[in-house]
């Protein structure tokens, strides 16, 4: 039975305010540009377009960014003889508050469906209006008819709840009737009053990814004493409706938006994989969910949902020759669906069936090269119509493009957190007089690598403590973050004083002509006296715990942050510690909060030290990120460095006639 058309889904990555774009090979394709030829400009794509959309269309997108709307447009593409075919792109930007650039942002995906485009074309001419929205009530897609009957712009609908649009939807009846839709999973039809005095009905019918509607003007008298949100039968009276005109191909585009749109946000592969598992089993009613990648011409398991381990452990390993569904469905580069068991046995006598009664086999092509495979199983018989065929393998492709992405940023990140390991120290100095302990914490949003760094140096009877942040959270802040680590190394071991030891680093940092900017503290502590000297460069200042509780925060002056002015001074911070001090060292993603200014950050860090202290300096370490361990999305990463000066009896004895001595050095 013949598939239907392919849709064609590329993915973009956009900066409007360089004008860079990444984009994947399908998008390429689409544009009918070679992958290998691509410069990374958007500008080279626009020439593909034709002249007369690129206005609206630009502006369509710079309004998405400074909005925070949905893109949502259709482009016309010219094919190099004349004609051109339309293509429709979507577009988001990115949550990242921690990236300074996000909101210049647009990623997304363009979505050529072929004859589905015509489909949409022909309820663009319907005089009913149809919509589409998300799970959480956000309009999606809206026809101009819709515009119509609403007396409202597309881009005003676009990415907003109807009822924030328009005062008159926001009578709580009407949002009664959504959420009535939503938990019953079942259509819904009611009145809606249009001001001054005209009627619409609008019909709800709820799906598992979100839901689609329609809206029609009420032609006949409405009974006296109806009011709004009042229900509405589906077969007729007291009004008449026309029913919806079907139309599969907007479900089709509206599902694969849906994914899509998921796997845009998905950068692991084992996320991909959580996100191919959310959204197509319950889109298509299936129980079970397998996906292999492949590895040295042999398919292994990498995720699977519902499926028992001793099941799948007979196919570990699978070499790809294997005479199976999964491996022929990749050998052929084409989707292999089973409809029954008996199907399967007569197809590969003896296989095991396991509980599944049907099955759609996936290949993840990417670029002409298998990835691995896909596995979908249902509990009970099921159809497979053309139509379903046709996005199950247009969603293959998807998934196929976005796990190999995926295992590429894998692979990248293994390497990028291999390279910060082997920057930061492996184990810190045991001390006699001072007792010293680090933790370096990675972001949990992007490559969860940054410039975040902690060092302890001892040199005769000075040990240095530093603690330093790279902007940015990439390889090339960890690089950078190297170079500073080892040039504050080699000034200290030159005998520096811990002026010099700052400047002379800032001087090295402009010499390497920096691209990035650093901040650090510097503390010399005299293990034998107590006295430490401290520097900062545009850094947060140290916090002390003194032996009984006290906790305050050193009011240290400090000069710029590194890799700004050539000459600039790094006044030098001197005071004596008593056995038993702690000083805390650390970096700005310790006491940064979203909605809350550093210094709050700094009072609450402030006062977890005083309250948590008393104990092993470990512990107490561990309590000062027990917060930040737990946030799922902090951007930054964080660097702590904690020191207790705990001489033994005999130096403590002498530190006074010593103070005075250190205090000249």
């Amino acid at each position: 039975m013949p598939s239907a058309p392919v849709t064609r889904v590329g993915l973009f990555d956009w900066d409007l305010a360089t004008g860079a774009l990444t984009a994947d090979d399908e998008l390429c394709a689409i544009f009918e540009i070679p992958p290998s030829e691509f410069d990374g400009r958007a500008a080279t794509l626009a020439a593909r377009i034709e002249p007369a959309d690129l206005p609206g269309f630009r502006s369509a997108a710079r309004a998405a960014v400074e909005e925070g709307h949905v893109l949502a447009h259709c482009l016309r593409l010219r094919d190099g003889v004349g004609g051109h075919h339309t293509v429709e792109l979507w577009g988001r930007v990115p949550e990242n508050p921690g990236d300074r650039q996000a909101s210049s942002h647009l990623v997304g995906a363009v979505l050529d469906a072929g004859s589905g485009m015509a489909a949409v074309a022909a309820i663009e001419r319907l005089a009913d209006g149809f919509f589409a929205l998300a799970p959480d009530g956000r309009v999606t897609y809206a026809n101009h008819s819709l515009e119509n009957l609403l007396r409202a712009r597309q881009d005003e609908l676009l990415g907003r709840r109807p009822w924030d649009v328009l005062p008159w939807l926001a009578d709580p009846v009407y949002e009664d009737r959504y959420r009535a839709a939503v938990v019953s999973q079942q259509p819904v039809s009611f009145l809606v009053r249009r001001p001054p005095d005209e009627w619409l009905v609008f019909s709800l019918h709820p799906g598992t990814q979100g839901m689609t509607g329609w809206a029609a003007l009420v032609r006949q008298p409405v009974p006296a004493g109806t009011g709004p949100g009042a229900p509405v039968a589906q077969e007729g009276p007291p009004v008449s409706l026309s029913p919806p005109p079907a139309a599969p191909r907007l479900g089709v585009l509206y599902r694969v938006l849906q994914v899509s749109s998921a796997l845009t946000g998905a950068v692991t592969a084992h996320e991909v994989c959580d996100v191919v598992a959310e959204q197509l089993l319950p889109a298509f009613g299936g129980q079970r969910l397998a996906i292999g990648v492949v590895e040295e011409r042999c398919l292994h398991l990498f995720a699977q949902r519902g499926y028992s381990k001793r099941f799948l452990a007979r196919f570990a390993g699978t070499p790809l020759h294997a005479r199976l569904p999964v491996t022929d469905a990749l050998a052929a580069g084409a989707p292999l669906f089973v409809e029954s068991p008996r199907q399967l046995l007569e197809m590969y006598p003896g296989i095991p069936v396991g509980r599944s009664s049907s099955w759609a086999f996936l290949p993840l092509i990417a670029a002409n090269r298998p990835v691995g495979a896909c596995m979908l199983g249902f509990d009970d018989v099921h159809r497979f119509p053309d139509e379903e065929r046709g996005l199950l393998t247009a969603l293959g492709g998807l998934i196929a493009q976005a796990l190999e992405r995926a295992r590429l940023y894998d692979a990248e990140f293994a390497l990028a957190r291999g390279l910060q390991d082997a920057l930061l120290p492996r184990r810190l100095p045991t001390l006699p007089d001072l007792r010293v302990t680090g933790r370096y914490l990675p972001g949990t949003r992007g490559m969860e690598i940054g410039g975040d760094w902690y060092d302890v140096i001892p040199t005769g009877d000075e040990v240095s403590l530093i603690v330093g942040d790279v902007e940015g959270h990439n390889v090339a802040a960890a690089a950078a973050m190297g170079q500073l680590r080892s040039a504050m190394r080699a000034f200290v071991a030159a005998g520096h004083r811990p002026s010099a030891v700052v400047a002379g680093t800032n001087r090295l940092h402009l010499d390497l002509d920096p691209t990035l900017l650093a901040s650090c503290c510097y503390a010399c502590f005299h293990r034998r006296s107590g006295v430490v000297r401290i520097v900062r460069a545009g850094h947060c200042p140290p916090l002390l715990r003194l032996p009984d509780g006290q906790t305050k925060t050193l009011d240290a002056p400090g000069g710029p942050v590194l890799g700004v002015e050539a000459a600039a001074d790094y006044p030098e911070f001197a005071l004596r510690l008593e056995p038993g001090s702690i000083l805390a060292l650390y970096t700005d993603g310790l006491v940064e909060r979203r909605g809350s200014d550093i210094a709050s950050g700094i009072e609450r860090l402030r006062a977890s030290l005083a309250r948590r202290g008393g104990g092993r300096l470990e512990n107490l370490a561990d309590g000062l990120l027990q917060d930040a361990r737990e946030s799922a999305d902090r951007a930054d990463d964080i660097a702590l460095l904690l020191s207790e000066y705990a001489p033994p009896p005999r130096t403590a004895a002498r530190t006074d006639r010593r103070a005075d001595h250190a205090d000249q050095a």
